[in-house]
């Protein structure tokens, strides 16, 4: 199962990194087993240029909730017959897409307090 945008409550003040959908929280082990995966399959996303996981200081791959949603749409795509090279490439512009329309929203709700 891949984590949900909306994390856990936190403790008041706590400082959680882990409510940042892009803080690298998962090992490559721990991502493949919640994708149902291969390590190997993450380093093809890292080499596609899908994904960059961070790396940790003993030079770990360390990857987020938002790249892990990234690679389980990939291996679903690709589940389904889709190459991977493809399914990279479609879910980059998907992911882009979003992004676009986010930032237009929020575009256009900063807007509308503007107006008299």
């Amino acid at each position: 199962m891949i984590p949900d945008q909306e994390g856990p409550a936190t403790p008041s003040g706590a400082d959680n990194k882990f409510d940042d959908e892009h803080y690298p929280a998962y090992t490559m082990g721990r991502a493949a087993d919640m994708l149902g995966a291969t390590q190997g399959f993450l380093r093809s996303l890292d080499e596609a240029g899908l994904i960059t996981p961070q790396r940790s200081a003993g030079g770990h791959r360390r990857y987020s909730r938002h790249q892990l949603r990234l690679a389980a749409r990939v291996r679903e795509m690709v589940d389904q017959g889709t190459a991977i090279e493809a399914a990279c490439r479609i879910v980059t512009l998907e992911d882009q897409l979003h992004e676009a329309q986010n930032l237009n929203r929020s575009q256009g709700l900063a807007s509308e307090g503007t107006h008299d």
